[in-house]
C-alpha cells in the first residue's frame, strides 16, 4: 500500500517526480523544433493551427529525444536554464525564417509581375500570412511550395533541424551573431531571386507595352486603356505559361540554394 500510494496510477517504479522531470527535459528538448516549425513557410502558415504545429514538435521531438544529451531538469527553472530556453527558441524560430525569407522571393517577383501587367488591382486574402497580395504572387507562391513538397523540401529541412542537435548539442551556447548574419544575407539573396524570376516576364510585357505605346503614338485615336490594356492582360498569361518550365527549374534552384544556406549556418554555428 505504501508503495502503491507514492506511485501514479498504481505503477510500481513509476514516480510523479520522475515522469516530471521526464517531461522537464522532453519540453527543453522539443522548443528548437518549436520555433522552427512556428517561423518555416508551410509549417507556419496561418491556416495551419498552432496546436497542430506544436503536436508535430512534440511527434518529431520523440524520435531523436532518446539518442540526445540533455541538461538535468533542474536546470530549466535556473538562470542559465532560462538563457538556453532563449537560445534554443530563437535559433529555431531564427532558421525558420530564413526559410520563409528566401521562399519570400517568389511572392516579391510575382508582385513586380502582376503591377508591370497591370494586375495589380487582383488581389485578394493570403491564406498563409493573412493579407493582400495579387494573384500572380499567389499562384506562384503555391506553385513554390508544390515543388518544395514534391521534392521532399520538407522532410530535408526536418532532417537539418534533427540534424543541428548533433552539430548544436543542448546546452552549449549559440552563435546567434552568425544566424543573424545568415538572416541579412538571406534578405540580399530574396532580392537577387525574385529579380531573376521577374526578369524574362517583366522584360517581355515592357516590349509590349512598348509596341502599345508605338502603337498608339501612331494612332491617337486609340484608345490606350480600351487597347493597350486587354493587349496586356492576355500577354502576362500567354508568357506565364510557356515560362512554366523555366520559372520551375528556377524555383527548383532556388530550393536548392535555401537549403545550402541553412547547411552553411549550421556550419558556421559548429563552427
Amino acid at each position: 500500500m505504501d508503495m502503491t500510494s507514492s506511485t501514479l496510477g498504481g505503477l510500481p517504479g513509476l514516480e510523479l517526480q520522475t515522469i516530471m522531470d521526464y517531461l522537464a527535459r522532453y519540453f527543453l528538448a522539443s522548443i528548437r523544433l518549436a520555433g522552427f516549425f512556428l517561423a518555416a513557410p508551410f509549417f507556419g502558415a496561418r491556416y495551419v493551427p498552432n496546436t497542430v504545429r506544436i503536436m508535430f514538435a512534440m511527434v518529431v521531438t520523440f524520435f531523436i529525444f532518446p539518442r540526445m544529451v540533455i541538461p538535468a531538469s533542474d536546470m530549466i527553472v535556473s538562470g542559465p536554464g532560462v538563457l538556453m530556453v532563449m537560445s534554443e527558441a530563437i535559433f529555431g524560430l531564427g532558421c525558420g525564417l530564413i526559410l520563409l525569407i528566401c521562399f519570400s522571393a517568389v511572392s516579391m517577383a510575382g508582385e513586380k509581375i502582376a503591377s508591370t501587367a497591370g494586375l495589380g488591382y487582383a488581389a485578394q486574402i493570403d491564406p498563409a500570412s493573412g493579407g493582400q497580395t495579387p494573384v500572380v504572387s499567389q499562384l506562384l507562391t503555391l506553385f513554390l511550395i508544390v515543388l518544395f513538397l514534391s521534392l521532399n523540401g520538407h522532410l530535408l529541412v526536418i532532417g537539418l533541424m534533427l540534424e543541428s542537435y548533433t552539430l548544436l548539442p543542448l546546452g552549449e551556447g549559440k552563435d546567434i551573431a552568425t544566424l543573424v548574419q545568415g538572416g541579412i544575407s538571406a534578405a540580399g539573396y530574396m532580392f537577387f531571386a525574385a529579380a531573376v524570376i521577374m526578369l524574362p516576364v517583366v522584360t517581355l510585357l515592357l516590349m509590349i507595352n512598348i509596341s502599345i505605346g508605338i502603337i498608339t503614338r501612331s494612332a491617337p485615336q486609340l484608345n490606350l486603356f480600351s487597347f493597350g490594356f486587354p493587349i496586356s492582360l492576355l500577354g502576362v498569361f500567354v508568357i506565364l505559361y510557356f515560362a512554366a518550365p523555366t520559372l520551375g527549374f528556377a524555383m527548383s534552384d532556388l530550393l536548392s540554394e535555401v537549403m545550402g544556406r541553412l547547411e552553411n549556418i549550421l556550419g558556421d554555428m559548429n563552427g
